[in-house]
């Protein structure tokens, strides 16, 4: 008797319906997977076998042959052990052939019948709505993350036990209502592990300049001497970061689901990501990459802050990876079997000494290194790379009266209200537009939305004839404390 199942291939974040087709005949005691499987979709054929005696049901002892159409598709990971199960008790007269009718299955199966968690149930569970599916089976503690996607039935399965008694109305499946929350919760502080911008000294410069890259979503290089605070005012931006919106949470949610990275009592993010890689990170780990491809740190960071410490440290190969990303807010991985897109809209925030030592240009520790260690340690950023950044910061010693000074300064709080107002503001700029803030903007945007008066076009004309345009590092400092960013 011949039975199908449906289920699903995740590739990158796109999906591909998988349909299970389990043959069993007369003949010799066999089991054949074909369909291009894995490793670990060849292994399925034991767990499987296991599961089903342990589940209190027979396993077939005629000839199967079991198919992963369509065939010249790739099949990875242990997603497809209950689809191939349910169809080997509905070809071997177990289960009612029309009991899945209209759904798709995913799980890993136990040796004792549990059903594990699967990465990737969040773009699983919106493309089988897409594709007109009405329900959809998943392990249950990957249930919460499939009730995201509203308008299909999710269905959450413990053990294939369960489920078998489920499907022949022995008791009812276990539905799952939708939990897609109707606004964004707006997490506190103290909830998040970041630093507050009141408990910084000083750098009244700095913290502006990062009020404005919040605000705007600009990316930021700072340059300064070892413990000028660098680090500091970097780990405390997430704090000022404006709230997510519904879209942007389920936008990273399916990153992390499919890189299998989501907390498991967290089936939805709504914080915004701050990655941090060291500088020893491989460019397929900044970009993506794998023999089976999977989001690197541009997209783990897609709606937050990818922030690189030590930036020269860096390998020049590595950070060259970023300007298309950087760019194009999307990036694309080639392989010979063909390509796939992640999404990488991130901001981008680096920290830098000015020299290998670390001190030219301090006012109190002289500088031991040569001109020519400096400008060689200087270019191992690219101009093209430097393009790229929006804000380039000088981060500047703090004076003893400062640090000892007991006064908290403003409170991260505050800050993020006046960044939520001004993206509030971006927001009905761009109304029926693909932006979302101002670093969105290309060059016909700017022309559109940013008209000068006077007054700003000979501000504008006094600042480009003043000086030429200098590395961060010797750049006068920029940024004064002024109105709220727009």
């Amino acid at each position: 008797m011949l039975a199908k199942v449906h289920s699903c291939a995740i590739i990158g974040l796109e999906g591909y319906v998988v349909e299970v087709e389990v043959d069993s005949s007369r003949g010799l005691s066999s089991f054949t997977l074909v369909g291009l499987p894995d490793a670990a979709v060849k292994e399925s054929g034991e767990r499987v076998r296991a599961a089903i005696r342990n589940s209190g049901l027979l396993f077939p002892t005629n000839r199967v042959t079991v198919n992963l159409a369509p065939a010249d598709l790739k099949k990875i990971g242990p997603s497809y052990d209950l689809p191939i199960a349910l169809g080997l008790l509905m070809a071997s007269e177990q289960l009612d052939p029309n009991c899945l009718n209209g759904a798709m299955v995913v799980g890993e199966l136990a040796l004792d019948g549990t059903v594990r968690h699967v990465r990737g149930i969040l773009p699983t569970t919106a493309f089988a709505r897409e594709q007109g599916f009405s329900r959809i089976f998943v392990p249950a503690s990957d249930a919460g993350e499939a009730s995201l996607i509203s308008g299909i039935e999710v269905i959450a399965v413990e053990s294939l036990g369960q489920l078998i008694g489920g499907l022949s109305g022995s008791f009812p499946l276990k539905v799952v209502k939708p939990s897609l929350p109707a606004h964004m919760s707006q997490p506190s502080l103290a909830a998040v592990p970041v630093t507050d911008f009141a408990e910084i000294k000083g750098q009244e410069v700095a913290k502006r300049a990062l009020e404005v890259a919040a605000a705007g979503g600009h990316n930021v290089l700072m340059s300064g001497s070892p413990g000028a605070g660098k680090t500091l005012l970097a780990r405390a931006l997430p704090g000022i970061l404006p709230e997510l919106t519904l879209e942007e949470a389920l936008d990273i949610t399916r990153i992390y689901s499919v890189a299998d990275m989501l907390p498991p009592d967290t089936p939805l993010i709504q914080q915004r990501p701050f990655r941090a890689p060291h500088h020893t990170i491989s460019h397929a780990g900044m970009i993506g990459g794998g023999k089976f491809p999977r989001p690197g740190e541009v997209s783990l960071a897609h709606r937050g802050v990818l922030f690189l410490d030590e930036l020269p440290e860096f390998d020049a190969r590595t950070l060259e990876v970023l300007r298309q990303p950087m760019e194009d807010k999307v990036v694309t991985i080639s392989r010979a079997s063909g390509s796939l897109s992640f999404p990488a809209n991130f901001q981008l925030v680096a920290a830098m000494n000015p020299c290998k030592c670390g001190w030219y240009g301090d006012p109190v520790k002289p500088c031991t290194c040569t001109p020519a260690q400096i400008s060689a340690y200087q270019k191992k950023i690219s101009g093209p790379l430097l393009d790229r950044i929006d804000i380039h910061l000088e981060v500047m010693r703090v004076n003893f009266d400062k640090l000892s000074d007991a006064r908290a300064g403003e409170s991260s709080a505050a800050i993020r209200a006046r960044v939520q107002a001004a993206r509030d503001r971006q927001a009905r700029r761009f109304a029926g537009t693909t932006l979302a803030c101002n670093a969105d903007m290309s060059v016909g945007d700017v022309r559109r939305y940013c008209q000068l008066d006077d007054a700003g076009r000979s501000l504008m004309k006094a600042a480009m004839n003043r000086t030429p345009a200098l590395h961060p590092t010797t750049a006068p400092q920029a940024w004064r404390s002024g109105q709220a960013p727009r």
